[in-house]
């Protein structure tokens, strides 16, 4: 598969094929939107991740180590045979090529992420506050009844950007398909298991820090990319001064820098699972308003639109050379 890493041997027209691929996914995914959950791969590895856990949970016993060692073994398990038939994929003229742009687009989540945000907005328009949260709930993990919805929305907005596109174009473009395959495989599996709840503490403690390590780079792209369509100076500066007091080594620098851009304070006080937990702030500026919702996924889409853009004159420059 065509990456940026592929060798010394790398052909000129390698880089445009991959920014040209990923131009395609980001298209398919712009007209269609999320698969049918009926035939998403995504919900059948679910499944698998759910029937592995079931097996692996609790085999060698209840010690720490023993089920971080149980947890590890189920994540290899279930990652290691589709990354390498991704591998075993790329190498197939034009075959490779195709599967390359429906893995690609099978991992973005854009469209799907304005789709669910864009009716949080219109039921706040229309005054319909109890749709607005029922909407809005549907897309963060806090408490429905207390959760602040325009708040809520638009960290869902800035995070999932990176959960669900630039990490997945991100590692498309070092890696090709095997590279996407695994990055968005070891996410669904960090949304299954990466809750510091008793029953995932331990179990689940390999799966969150392989994400983290995976995120690390996009993450921050992620978030230079907000700085730079934003408001730049204070967005620089929200991500310097706050995203280390956040829990998430990832989400901190993505929430800081979008909120920081747009302008306005994100963060404090919310409720997971019935305990409230204080939240840093995060941004500077007023706390959002209904009309912030598409001024967030606007942001997202430029970044998007710039990181295109970027890959399509590198690759252009590559193979005029």
């Amino acid at each position: 598969m065509h990456s940026l890493f592929a060798g010394d041997a790398l052909p000129p027209d390698d880089l445009l094929t991959t920014a040209l691929i990923m131009l395609a996914a980001v298209l398919l995914d712009a007209w269609l939107g999320e698969p049918p959950l009926c035939w998403h791969p995504l919900v059948a590895f679910g499944r698998l991740a759910a029937w592995a856990e079931q097996r692996f949970h609790g085999r060698w016993g209840q010690g720490a180590l023993a089920q971080i060692s149980a947890g590890a073994m189920a994540w290899l398990l279930l990652l290691l045979p589709g990354v390498v038939l991704a591998w075993l994929l790329s190498g197939v003229p034009l075959l490779g090529e195709l599967g390359a742009v429906l893995g690609l687009y099978w991992a973005l989540g854009h469209r799907s992420l304005h789709d669910h945000a864009q009716p949080v907005f219109r039921a706040l328009q229309q005054g319909e506050e109890t749709t607005a949260r029922d909407y809005a709930a549907r897309i963060v993990s806090r408490d429905a009844a207390t959760l602040d919805i325009e708040k809520s929305t638009i960290e869902s907005i800035l995070e999932n950007g990176n959960d669900a596109i630039f990490g997945a174009l991100f590692w498309f473009a070092l890696a090709g398909l095997p590279g996407v395959v695994l990055f968005r495989l070891a996410n669904t599996l960090d949304a299954s298991w990466g809750y510091r709840s008793p029953r995932y503490l331990y179990f689940g403690r390999a799966s969150a820090r392989i994400d983290d390590a995976l995120n690390w780079l996009p993450a921050r792209l992620t978030a230079l990319s907000y700085a730079l369509l934003g408001q730049t100076r204070v967005a620089l500066r929200c991500w310097r001064a706050q995203a280390g007091a956040c829990d998430s080594p990832n989400g901190g620098p993505v929430m800081a820098a979008g909120a920081g851009a747009l302008g306005i304070r994100l963060g404090g006080p919310a409720r997971y699972r019935g305990e409230w937990l204080q939240k840093p702030w995060l941004g500077q500026g007023p706390e959002p308003v209904a009309a912030d919702i598409p001024r967030a996924l606007t942001l997202v889409r430029r970044s998007l639109v710039l990181w295109v853009l970027v890959l399509l004159a590198a690759g252009l420059l590559n193979a005029l050379r």
